[in-house]
């Protein structure tokens, strides 16, 4: 029974919520940043450089291989057709660029935070109650005596 309990007391508190708010929102902001990449910045990209779709830039290591053809590394006849082996770089340019939006965006966030956090830090401790001064008054008074 104490481990249901520990459990229950570690969801409910705010640390465990907090993380899995911020897990929904940086899912959902990465799906944002890839979409503003693909879909905003690397068209005009690719309409500069003369109408080139980067997500589709690939090199093409091995075309496909239709069925009942021979294989030109193993010699093997194939039975069904083997697909073209490609390595999409221009698909890796795009999640570079998301890479490094979604990095510059949380270097903010937290540089923001840093700063609300030491504006907090530099303020002057709020003064004491009114019945806090008046015994340091009185000791003060004492002393003097």
């Amino acid at each position: 029974m104490g481990l249901i309990k520990e459990f229950k007391e570690f969801i409910i508190k705010g640390n465990a919520i907090d993380l899995a708010v911020g897990i929904i929102l940086g899912a959902a902001f990465g799906a944002v940043v890839s979409s503003l990449v693909a879909d905003v910045i690397m068209p005009p990209i690719g309409a500069l450089m003369g109408g080139v779709d980067f997500s589709e830039k690939k090199y093409e290591l091995l075309a496909e291989i239709p069925a009942g053809s021979v294989h030109p590394i193993t010699k093997l006849t194939v039975a069904k057709t083997v697909p073209a082996v490609v390595v999409s770089y221009g698909k890796f340019i795009n999640t570079m660029i998301s890479l490094v939006i979604q990095g510059f965006a949380v270097f903010m966030i937290v540089k923001t935070i840093n700063k609300l956090k030491k504006k907090k830090e530099d303020a002057p401790p709020p003064p004491p109650p009114a019945d806090v001064q008046l015994l340091t008054e009185i000791r003060d008074l004492l002393k003097q005596r």
